[in-house]
């Protein structure tokens, strides 16, 4: 098949379309000796818009089986044409590629999702040799670093977690009075209150807003160095960028995540006592008294264990999508959001485990 080329190309002017000669191409069978042949009539000047249509109809002919001879054209545009590399995979213009079968799609997505997992087996053996060696050789452990995350992780995350907490208290506590009201059970409000707080909303609402605030910074920081390849040259100069970057930033959190976690608790409880007195007009001294007589050690140590575990989750999120962030703002943007998104998934997860482990053991 012939296909002829004349007039003026320019992106401004008038472009012919390939439909025509798609459709010519309809009821050609490739062979051994179909070709289409490209041929200049009276070519007069052309620019870019010429070389896009060859290009495209070289695609066309390759889709379709047929050898394209680009013989006949001037030699500006085949050699801008012979830059572009041909993809014999490529869909024809207009033309949808076949959809991959359901095996081939599976086996895709089990070989994402083996990768994922080994990756988060192979960070997460790094992190727990990294705090390790912290314990043997805690003399190499970067602690000016390691305190200054604390203070950001600490004492700088008081005023968000100290309100969230409160406001949670309020909430239960409003809630709880409007239906104990009922049954002439007003006092009761400061067991489930506490209870609740002790048990499960201090540490998980402590958790879930350092996940945000924390766990979504330390992915952006790590991701901006991989990003500007400052962990490249760590590697270059031989130190091992978990123990320099990722270590100080885990343990700040494994260490501030039960201070934050009793003073959410606090907080907490002190919401419910202000919608006490408020709403129940029951005095502070026998909520508190209440309190003393529903809330034990057990309760208070189940959540300072798990405070521990999820300060862990928010740490080992963070900065496992910030150290595999691709290397370009979006990727950080996307780690960052991975981040949070994995580490609340996370933190429900971990908790309704442990729910299921308090509860068989009678704590």
């Amino acid at each position: 098949m012939h296909v002829t080329l004349s007039g003026a190309w320019r992106l401004r002017g008038r472009v012919p379309r390939i439909d025509k000669v798609q459709r010519a191409l309809g009821a050609v069978r490739g062979g051994r000796d179909a070709r289409l042949v490209l041929e200049t009539g009276s070519l007069d000047a052309w620019d870019s818009s010429l070389v896009v249509f060859v290009l495209a109809l070289r695609e066309l002919a390759a889709h379709r089986g047929l050898t394209c001879d680009l013989s006949a054209l001037p030699e500006g545009v085949r050699t801008l044409v012979d830059e572009v590399p041909s993809g014999p995979a490529a869909a024809a213009p207009g033309e949808v590629p076949p959809r991959k079968l359901f095996t081939t799609r599976l086996g895709e997505r089990t070989h994402l999702l083996m990768s994922e997992v080994h990756a988060h087996m192979h960070f997460f053996g790094e992190c727990v040799q990294a705090l390790v060696r912290v314990v043997v050789r805690p003399r190499s452990f970067r602690w000016a670093e390691g305190f200054e995350q604390m203070r950001r992780c600490g004492s700088a995350a008081l005023p968000i977690v100290g309100l969230i907490s409160a406001l949670v208290g309020v909430i239960m506590a409003f809630v709880a009075a409007l239906q104990l009201r009922q049954f002439g059970a007003d006092i009761f409000v400061a067991d489930l209150v506490g209870l609740v707080v002790f048990r499960e909303m201090g540490p998980m609402m402590a958790a879930i807003v350092l996940t945000g605030r924390t766990g979504a910074a330390f992915a952006a920081e790590l991701g901006n160095m991989v990003l500007g390849e400052e962990v490249d040259a760590l590697e270059t100069f031989g130190v091992r960028p978990v123990d320099f970057l990722v270590a100080p930033r885990l343990l700040a959190l494994l260490l501030m995540m039960p201070f934050l976690a009793l003073y959410a608790d606090f907080l907490g409880v002190l919401g419910g006592a202000f919608v006490a007195q408020g709403v129940l007009d029951i005095v502070p001294a026998a909520y508190f008294a209440e309190l003393q007589t529903a809330i034990g050690l057990s309760d208070i140590g189940t959540g300072l264990i798990k405070s521990v575990v999820f300060g862990g989750i928010v740490a080992y999120s963070g900065c496992f999508r910030g150290m595999r962030a691709g290397r370009s703002s979006v990727a950080v943007g996307d780690a960052t959001t991975g981040a949070v998104v994995m580490g609340i998934l996370l933190i429900i997860i971990a908790d309704a485990v442990f729910t299921v482990i308090f509860s068989t053991l009678g704590w």
